[in-house]
């Protein structure tokens, strides 16, 4: 079955960066929108960023210009590299997959990974 498995998270101070990686294994349909969510504590998952199938890629605009979302050339590993962090972009991050890239769309969802950032 599909599982997604994120690595990569942890501490970073304000303005730092973190680079976020995300594996892929036995997704044999390769039109799935892939992407980044977080959710803060007490506040609702949301999108970060997402590429969709035909590689149009969303972003929040919390993180534009400073999120960079990528995938390898075999799209085995999703990326997130993550730039002038800030408080706010503290939460855990998930990698999701789903058929199209609206949030109740993304069914398939990894274990998730800790970002904290200190100002």
């Amino acid at each position: 079955h599909v599982q997604l498995v994120e690595s990569g998270g942890g501490s970073a101070e304000a303005g730092g960066s973190l680079r976020l990686s995300c594996r892929i294994s036995e997704l044999a349909d390769t039109n799935y929108c892939m992407g980044w969510f977080r959710q803060a504590p007490g506040k609702e998952r949301e999108s970060v960023a997402r590429i969709a199938t035909g590689g149009t890629i969303f972003y929040a605009a919390s993180v534009k210009g400073r999120f960079t979302v990528s995938q390898d050339s075999n799209k085995s590993t999703l990326y997130l590299d993550m730039s002038n962090l800030n408080a706010s972009d503290t939460a855990v991050y998930y990698c999701g997959a789903g058929r199209y890239c609206s949030l109740s769309y993304i069914t398939i969802w990894g274990q998730g990974t800790q970002v904290t950032v200190s100002s």
